[in-house]
């Protein structure tokens, strides 16, 4: 720990009482931070040398220079012992270890469960239910750790590290058998924990400074030009499939995640500055908006449903089943469609972003606004996955090249 610390004796001749004496106070500096201390002493100022000790050879005066000399070094044995203890050392702990003042311990788990508390208070208003569920196990995942790793049931923040990072991030993956991308996210949720921490000055240094992690890349999972295709073609005899098919279309064609799609109500359908209708919305998971012009698909789903009586019973936009429901019955519409993949509401989102825009020449800055990324960066994960596309062109292309009365430009 390369900490800079200075002491400094000094009179402070703004506190000269009724005999003309001062009190000696001891400054301590500490990363350039300071703090003071009084000596309990006093002193004329004249007698005080520029070599922070009395001017004299009496008894007293020589007690007196002792009796700083040894309060210099318990302030040098009581740093030491700190450091010691791998304590991050303030001017502010280091006065209350020399006055043996007991500092109030902040322990990791309740403010942990206050975090969990307020977030459940504002589930459907700041937070979705999911988001909420991934820090319940978190502090779940962290309870465990700490009886695994330090038999305890709970810390003082203070005590939080780079180890017990590096450590916590061992204990996810082999105790708890979690994939890299599952880690990071429980790492990142433990995060939030700690910016509270720092940001209410109970905690003195970021553990994370030198923590790094990243999430793999996910292949997003989407359905293909023919895969949607069948979807739409398929005469479902079974009403409840035939609507949560719909549903999800919905969704293909405007790129909204379930929640956005569940809460849309009438007032969000608006004509844009091009005279079409569009959906005006806010992202319930980044509370970017959202505003996209509705397709021609969207639109028909939507008229198709203006007289369902869930719809005119929830003043809803459409009949939307619960996300569970709407999953489950995913699944056995894959299987009636001969979709083989694993097919969940999410994957309409995927769907917009590559076969329905990026593959159609839709700009990736015009599907990024749409889709409410904060970043393009989000967007370009989808623009990876067309290499199916970019092998299609260039088939096409060379194609064209080799056509009669096609001159190809050598390349040198």
């Amino acid at each position: 720990m390369n900490q800079s610390f200075n002491l400094l004796f000094y009179v402070k001749k703004a506190k000269i009482n009724s005999q003309g004496e001062a009190p000696i106070y001891l400054r301590i500096t500490i990363d350039g931070k300071v703090s003071e201390i009084s000596t309990k002493r006093h002193i004329k100022p004249a007698q005080w040398n520029s070599k922070q000790k009395v001017t004299g050879n009496t008894e007293s005066v020589k007690s007196l220079n002792f009796f700083l000399k040894t309060f210099e070094q318990k302030v040098y044995d009581a740093y030491h012992l700190l450091m010691k203890e791998n304590s991050f050392i303030t001017t502010e702990n280091l006065k209350n270890e020399l006055l043996g003042t007991e500092i109030k311990k902040r322990m990791l788990i309740p403010i942990f469960q206050d975090h969990n508390n307020r977030m459940e208070k504002l589930v459907g208003k700041e937070f979705a239910k999911g988001t909420l569920g991934r820090y319940q196990t978190c502090i779940s995942h962290t309870k465990e750790f700490l009886k695994w790793k330090f038999n305890t049931s709970d810390i003082d923040i203070k005590k939080i590290d780079y180890a017990f990072l590096n450590d916590f991030e061992f204990y996810l993956r082999t105790e708890k058998s979690c994939n890299n991308n599952s880690a990071v996210k429980y790492l990142k949720n433990f995060g939030k924990i700690i910016r509270i921490c720092l940001a209410n000055g109970w905690l003195d240094k970021d553990p994370y400074l030198n923590y790094h992690s990243k999430f793999n890349e996910v292949t997003r999972v989407f359905l293909n030009e023919k895969e949607l295709e069948n979807l739409i073609n398929k005469d479902f005899k079974n009403e409840r499939l035939s609507l949560v098919r719909d549903i999800f279309l919905f969704s293909c064609y405007t790129g909204l995640a379930y929640i956005d799609t569940q809460k849309l109500t009438q007032g969000n359908i608006n004509l844009g500055l091009d005279g079409n209708k569009w959906i005006f919305t806010k992202r319930q998971k980044t509370k970017t908006t959202s505003n996209i012009p509705l397709l021609p698909q969207a639109e028909h789903i939507i008229e198709k449903y203006k007289d369902h009586k869930t719809r005119l019973n929830s003043g809803k936009l459409l009949p939307v089943l619960s996300n569970q429901k709407m999953n489950a019955y995913l699944k056995e519409i894959a299987d009636i469609c001969g979709i083989n993949k694993e097919l969940t509401y999410h994957i309409a989102r995927h769907t917009f972003a590559t076969t329905v825009t990026l593959s159609n020449g839709v700009s990736i800055e015009s599907v990024s606004k749409m889709l409410g990324h904060k970043s393009i960066k989000t967007t370009q994960h989808y623009a990876k996955i067309l290499d199916a596309k970019v092998s299609e062109d260039m088939i096409m292309l060379k194609c064209k090249l080799s056509s009669p009365g096609k001159s190809v430009t050598k390349v040198i």
